[in-house]
């Protein structure tokens, strides 16, 4: 069995959403098996903002979909888009 590595976009509900805040609710509520490795803000316009959250995990059924729901239910969160995946 391998890792994924999965790449996300996550979209705050405001843009007076403190995505450092944020991030850390995010890293709280990750399914244990799934390792946060990065994120970074970026601007996207009219001074919203968005999270990309890298992650990797056991290449294992639903796991993915599970760190997405997750993420989906903290407060602030918007939504939640899948950038890339790959198979590492």
């Amino acid at each position: 069995m391998g890792l994924v590595y999965m790449k996300l976009r996550v979209m705050p509900s405001d843009v007076d959403v403190d995505l450092e805040d944020l991030y850390l609710k995010i890293r709280d509520v990750a399914p244990r098996d799934v390792e946060i490795r990065d994120c970074k803000i970026q601007p996207i316009a009219f001074g919203l903002k968005a999270l990309l959250i890298v992650a990797v995990m056991p290449d294992e059924g639903g796991i993915g979909d599970r760190l997405i729901e997750s993420i989906q239910g903290v407060e602030g969160v918007e939504s939640v888009e899948v950038e890339a995946t790959e198979l590492l």
